[in-house]
């Protein structure tokens, strides 16, 4: 079993404290004292915002998002899509728009770390996180939609900074609800710079450099072309962004699960081991209560992190669609966590668990190793079962991965930059952006990952908050929209 010292354990010493809050995941709390060796147990506090927020959407929506579940592939595939209806893109390509910001270097790199750190229980509470995270992405989806603005010229701004201003404004808690929107949208334009931009082409860079290995010394080529590949898309908005995403989302989505279906078939009768591991360890009692949490927490932390559900992140591209239902859209971003978490990590962490490639380190494992390594866990797994060429493969799945959620975060970050300074500094917040783009090629990734975590996680405080407050407005919809399911009264399209 892994014990987790990043997060239990070294007493009240302010220096083992900040080395093993590495991962800049805020404030450690105490919840308790493991029992098998009397440590403290603390828990980052973001972690336990975003666990809690989850828990809290799901038991309040009445498990929506199992039961929409076959009603989310309808509309996806476009069975309601109504021509008529206001807005800039279609389900399909507000999903893949939302997709390619979050189906990236996390489902690769960082279910690889998790593992290393936490063992392969971790895999247990990342799936477990996903399942919850629908909800958290249901209901915030559903609030971008229904707060969101749709201009004269056909344009859209919706996100958590219109449905936290605007929609605490009704609830008599104007000043409360600016100052969340005015929270969030900084945090959010940071994080598109750092997690969303330059820790895309840093982390691409490492498995880049592995297969064309001239390339050591001249990373800022790399740079210079993610830069103009990234211009060429973002100068166009969402409709570029989202017609773009459409395409690349599904091909590299096949090409890396392909790949692991490939190991997998390979090692099919290992399969169930597999799942034997990681129930034991994410449930074994003997290892203590802390050791438990420990590894709970690794998995949620970098579930979180790879598909930002309770972030807000995806309510800014899910606004854009086109539809006349909020719930509706709230119905297609639940699909998200699962097809980003569930299925993606869950087959990343599966060849990592039979492969053993996480064993060894993992007491030493930091947001350094996580930054230096986590790539390399998951090609040498790969590599080990089916032959180095595997290299190849990998180079192309993450640059398409680190440019898919580049792009998508660009818009993510313009959005809010434009929500506080207004529509003709667009082009301001692009230009910075494509500086960062270069930046990521000659900066270091341990800096670079810890600003991301702190910003882009960080969107989860004042958010999750304003959807609490506002779950109870969601929650009237989504019954309303399911009787009128039952009752057959939506038309069908295809």
């Amino acid at each position: 079993m892994h014990r987790v010292n990043v997060f239990i354990g070294g007493g009240d010493d302010p220096d083992t404290a900040e080395e093993e809050n590495a991962f800049g995941f805020f404030q450690l709390i105490p919840i308790g004292v493991d029992d098998s060796d009397g440590d403290p147990i603390r828990v980052p506090l973001l972690v336990m915002w975003l666990v809690l927020g989850s828990i809290f959407f799901t038991v309040r929506m009445a498990f929506v998002q199992f039961k929409v579940f076959r009603h989310a592939i309808d509309v996806t595939r476009g069975r309601y899509d109504d021509p008529e209806d206001e807005g800039e893109v279609s389900h399909f390509q507000a999903l893949t728009a939302a997709l390619s910001a979050t189906v990236g270097l996390g489902n690769i790199a960082g279910v690889a770390i998790a593992i290393s750190i936490g063992g392969p229980g971790a895999t247990f509470w990342m799936i477990m996180a996903g399942f919850l995270g629908m909800a958290s992405k249901f209901v915030e989806c559903t609030l971008g939609q229904l707060y969101r603005e749709v201009r004269s010229d056909g344009s859209v701004m919706g996100g958590a900074m219109c449905y936290l201003s605007t929609g605490l404004k009704e609830k008599g808690m104007g000043g409360l609800g600016k100052a969340l929107a005015v929270i969030f949208a900084l945090l959010c334009m940071g994080g598109s710079f750092a997690g969303g931009n330059s820790f895309q082409v840093n982390q691409s860079l490492g498995a880049i450099k592995e297969a064309i290995p001239s390339l050591d010394g001249f990373e800022w080529i790399y740079g210079l072309i993610m830069t103009v590949m990234v211009a060429v898309v973002i100068v166009g908005g969402i409709k570029r962004i989202a017609a773009t995403a459409e395409k690349i989302v599904p091909l590299m989505c096949g090409i890396y699960v392909a790949a692991c279906l490939i190991v997998l078939v390979m090692k099919m009768g290992e399969i169930p081991a597999a799942f034997g591991t990681i129930l034991s360890e994410a449930l074994r009692p003997e290892a203590g209560f802390g050791a438990i949490i420990g590894v709970l927490v690794v998995g949620f932390q970098r579930a979180a992190f790879s598909n930002e559900a309770g972030v807000g992140s995806a309510a800014i591209a899910h606004a854009a669609a086109k539809t006349k239902y909020p719930i509706r859209e709230g119905v297609v971003a639940s699909l998200g966590p699962f097809i980003d978490t569930v299925v993606i990590c869950t087959m990343t962490a599966l060849v990592i668990v039979i492969t053993g490639h996480y064993q060894g380190g993992a007491e030493e494992a930091t947001a350094a190793s996580y930054a230096a390594n986590g790539a390399g866990l998951t090609s040498a797994a790969m590599q080990g079962a089916i032959g180095g060429w595997f290299k190849y493969v990998l180079a192309i799945a993450v640059m398409f991965f680190a440019y898919s959620t580049m792009i998508s975060w660009s818009y993510y970050g313009e959005r809010c930059w434009v929500w506080l300074f207004g529509d003709a500094s667009s082009m301001i917040y692009k230009l910075i952006f494509l500086v960062f783009v270069f930046l990521g090629s000659v900066v270091s990734a341990t800096s670079v990952l810890e600003f991301g975590d702190l910003m882009i996680l960080g969107m989860a405080f004042p958010n999750v908050l304003g959807v609490v407050i506002l779950s109870g407005k969601v929650r009237t919809l989504t019954n309303e929209y399911l009787a009128s399911l039952k009752a057959g009264e939506f038309t069908v399209y295809k």
